[in-house]
């Protein structure tokens, strides 16, 4: 396999195998053929994600994927600050606002373990002041475990008009507690999912009460630090801001600009929406739950606990969304995904895991895009390459496909392509692609500088026919009879609109 990736290539997956450190003791060991797949896709993914920060004009993406509970790939693309001048990593550090439901619901189901609280127990006897607007008709009371699966009925926000700007104000604790008297929820207790920021908060004031301790102070010592998630924080730290902070931008104009947006502090909606943190931690964060999941040996949790926590426990009547206690969980295909998005103004993120392989992907972008489909991109082009091999005969051996590895365009009118190798022979994907995986092509080596692109039944189409100049270096391929010139190595080559600005890039 080496051999075939070529030398490019080998560094490549040796760069992947460092990204970081096993996140987690006795991890699995990984199959050396697996991690060679799983380096081609995510080559292509790298590719991918760098076209949809450049042409959706996204000022900051910060990626990470996990695999046998380590952190297999990391990568930032774009700037964070206001001046466009310092580059997103990896340790860059969003808001990732809902994903803090997780380390708030991690911290009330510590109390259920320790026997200090009771799920269905309604939420008043932790919080005498939580009542809110008797409901005509027939409900039962609004208990913890309707919280955390967002069948409680309780309307969705505190009453204040915090997600409006210009400077997104939240409330204070004092006016959360004193305006829910005069809310009423929305539909009887356990009748329809409705997706409640209040009451992931009553959940917070819930640990608060019952553990006697200030609700930051109580996640820091039980949950963040146990953890080892050093850059996760209940809050915004503005001495990083523009440095490692991410300043954060609103949607995208019809101009192609965006608005810079103020930095903001969730104060009494803290728990539910108040956390920043980066890829690394997050990818941290998942590799525990794997590790927990696998020695079932307790570690902040019980892993009885998280399974629990993780397992179906509300479906609304539509069929189309379920809930875990704190988790989001999907099934798509043949897939079952937990976790969690977020959403504040000028960020948004997503935390998308599948227990049943151990593998995860985070994304967060500083802009108004939601990366959730990303996610599920970068899974379904992982399991495209792991499931992959061509139909015989098989492809001419010895060839090094590195020698096309890179971008191409159809000059001057077409989009950018890029090339990359795939299981002994080449993927080609146009970009930008909203499907990667659906969208890739993959071209079979039929010796020299041919290539063929095979169909879904592994029956050989068109060629592709790669052009070399003089010093024998790959320069265009033709399809169709027509050219595609290779652009630069830094893949630049298409102008594109300044994110914030809203004027050609130089």
């Amino acid at each position: 396999m080496l051999k075939t990736m070529g030398r490019a290539g080998a560094a490549l997956l040796s760069l992947l195998a460092a990204a970081g450190p096993a996140l987690s003791q006795g991890a699995p060991a990984r199959d050396p053929k697996d991690a060679a797949g799983q380096a081609e896709a995510l080559r292509l993914t790298d590719a991918w994600l760098d076209s949809v920060q450049a042409y959706q004009h996204i000022p900051a993406i910060s990626a990470a994927v996990v695999a046998d509970e380590q952190l297999i790939w990391a990568k930032g693309y774009g700037t964070l600050d206001a001046t466009h001048k310092v580059p997103a990593t990896p340790e860059t550090i969003y808001s990732i606002c809902s994903i803090s439901k997780l380390f708030t619901s991690v911290a009330l189901m510590q109390l259920y373990e320790g026997g200090q609280v009771r799920l269905d127990e309604p939420v008043t006897t932790y919080l005498p002041w939580a009542k809110l607007k008797p409901l005509a008709g027939d409900s039962g009371p609004i208990a913890l475990r309707g919280l955390l699966s967002h069948s409680s009925g309780l309307p969705r926000e505190s009453s204040f008009p915090y997600w409006s700007g210009p400077s997104f104000t939240f409330p204070t604790r004092v006016q959360v507690r004193a305006a829910i008297a005069q809310q009423a929820p929305y539909y009887p207790a356990s009748r329809y999912f409705q997706y409640s920021n209040l009451g992931l908060t009553l959940v917070g004031e819930t640990v608060e009460a019952v553990s006697g301790q200030p609700y930051a102070t109580y996640v820091q010592g039980h949950v963040l630090g146990p953890l080892k998630l050093a850059d996760t924080r209940t809050f915004m730290p503005m001495t990083l801001y523009g440095t490692r902070l991410a300043v954060g931008y609103g949607a995208l104009k019809r101009d192609g600009s965006r608005d810079l947006l103020p930095p903001f502090e969730t104060r009494g909606l803290t728990p539910a929406a108040g956390y920043t943190s980066t890829v690394k931690d997050l990818a941290s964060f998942a590799a525990w739950q794997f590790r927990l999941l696998r020695t079932e040996t307790p570690e902040v949790l019980k892993a009885s606990t998280l399974r629990e926590m993780q397992r179906v426990q509300f479906v609304d009547p539509d069929w189309e969304v379920s809930r875990g206690l704190g988790f989001s969980v999907k099934h798509k295909d043949d897939h079952t995904y937990v976790g969690h998005g977020g959403a504040c103004p000028g960020y948004k993120s997503a935390l998308t895991m599948e227990p049943a392989t151990g593998r995860a992907v985070i994304l967060m972008d500083n802009a108004a895009e939601d990366p959730g489909d990303w996610a599920l991109a970068v899974f379904a082009l992982l399991d495209k390459r792991k499931a992959y091999e061509f139909k015989a005969p098989a492809p001419a051996a010895g060839v090094d496909l590195e020698a096309y590895a890179g971008r191409y365009a159809e000059q001057p009118w077409d989009s950018e392509s890029v090339i990359v190798p795939w299981a002994g022979g080449l993927a080609y994907l146009t970009l930008p692609a909203t499907d990667p995986a659906e969208g890739v092509a993959i071209l079979k080596p039929k010796g020299g500088d041919l290539f063929r692109r095979v169909r879904k039944d592994g029956s050989e189409a068109e060629a592709f026919q790669f052009v070399r100049d003089a010093s024998g270096k790959v320069v265009r391929f033709v399809h169709d009879s027509n050219p595609s010139e290779r652009l630069p190595a830094d893949g630049v080559g298409r102008k594109v609109a300044d994110p914030a600005a809203g004027r050609p890039a130089s």
